[in-house]
């Protein structure tokens, strides 16, 4: 269901655009080898590491079968937060209370974001998934969608091999190539694991305080800022402004106290802040402020973010946000009807996937203020007409 962690982190390690995809499998492998080798690797090591490699179609499938992001925030946090895995959630926190501590304390990293990360990720570990790791980021490599962002991961596990942490045949993960409790890929690991049990190894499968706490540094080093809110849920008044939303407009609480923004319970933080209606301005909304950016880091999926971040509020001790009764969104080939127009205009919109990402938002909004309707980047079926 996910899509790949740590996207920034992993373009800068990524290899170079003319790196080879595509083609015969065998083929693909030996270049695999050969640049494996001439980063410094042994080539009898290289080999040991690839003597059981193959193509996976199934994480071809799961690569392009992610409908659930195209859900609505409301439908997808149903699906995703419910009264069990809350309190599974508050008995973990109970159970591993020093690791959070840990956490807290070393990285500045509150618990209830570690809990839904591990919550969303793999259920507290229950399912961590059974593709072979290996295999699954050759053959993302191997496909030419996006090998620049899997491929370094290829070197990144054959050096965990070689220091004994890595099984290229019993190593298994994510579809895409992410392992444990909280799904880190190889790279992320080998600059972010933490032998949290102090064993020797960093086991992020089996042990909860290795998986946490090479969690929590992860964050840290994508600039998470200890002590600082991330999400906060206000209300707005009718008068607002709606061009004002969206991720990445910050302005500072004052300012948006002045505009009539309140917050829910609390205070707003003195910090600069965007304001986020993720289905509207008759939908639920909030104030994002810079920590909510490093989910982002995580997960590119706007309404996985979102539903993190609230999640993150919710085991955290915060009400659940609002019910709402925000206008019927588009969907499905309505969705892609629209980034299709949006996109014959101009817009860039990404893939015509049908999925509500960032550029779609950007496009939609701009498109509304130039139709005079409510610019607060939400597509309705009143947009799709007009255009």
């Amino acid at each position: 269901m996910r899509t790949p962690i740590l996207i920034a982190a992993l373009l800068a390690l990524s290899t170079p655009a003319q790196a080879a995809c595509g083609g015969d499998f065998a083929a693909f492998l030996g270049g695999i080898k050969a640049e494996a080798v001439g980063k410094g690797h042994a080539a009898a090591d290289v080999d040991r590491f690839l003597a059981r490699a193959k193509r996976d179609p199934a994480v071809i499938a799961a690569d392009r079968k992610q409908g659930v992001y195209q859900l609505d925030f409301t439908s997808f946090s149903k699906r995703l937060v419910s009264l069990k895995r809350i309190q599974d959630g508050q008995i973990r926190s109970r159970r591993h209370d020093a690791i959070f501590k840990a956490a807290e304390q070393h990285y500045g990293i509150p618990r209830g974001v570690l809990l839904a990360f591990w919550a969303f990720e793999t259920d507290y570990g229950n399912f961590q998934g059974d593709f072979n790791t290996l295999n699954a980021l050759l053959t993302l490599s191997h496909d030419c969608r996006r090998p620049d962002l899997f491929r370094p991961q290829i070197f990144a596990a054959l050096t965990l091999f070689e220091q004994g942490d890595f099984d290229p045949v019993r190593t298994t993960g994510a579809w895409a190539g992410e392992v444990g409790m909280v799904q880190m890929l190889p790279a992320d690991i080998l600059e972010n694991g933490v032998d949290g049990n102090g064993d020797g190894h960093v086991t992020l499968k089996t042990s909860p305080a290795d998986a946490l706490l090479s969690g929590a540094n992860m964050l840290r080093s994508l600039g998470w800022k200890a002590g600082q809110p991330w999400l906060q849920e206000v209300t707005v008044p009718a008068t607002m402004d709606w061009s004002l939303s969206g991720v990445g407009k910050p302005r500072a609480a004052a300012e948006w106290a002045r505009l009539g923004v309140r917050p829910r319970a609390g205070q707003l933080a003195p910090l600069p802040a965007s304001l986020i209606l993720p289905q509207g301005h008759k939908g639920p909304a909030f104030l994002a402020y810079p920590n909510f950016d490093v989910f982002f880091e995580w997960n590119q999926s706007f309404t996985y973010v979102l539903t993190a971040a609230e999640f993150a509020n919710r085991l955290s001790g915060a009400p659940e946000f609002r019910a709402t009764t925000p206008e019927a969104g588009l969907s499905g080939d309505r969705m892609k009807a629209l980034q299709q127009r949006l996109a014959q205009r101009g817009h860039e919109v990404g893939l015509i996937d049908g999925i509500l990402g960032a550029g779609t938002r950007v496009a939609v909004q701009k498109e509304q203020q130039r139709l005079g309707l409510p610019a607060d980047g939400w597509p309705t079926a009143a947009l799709l007409d007009r255009l």
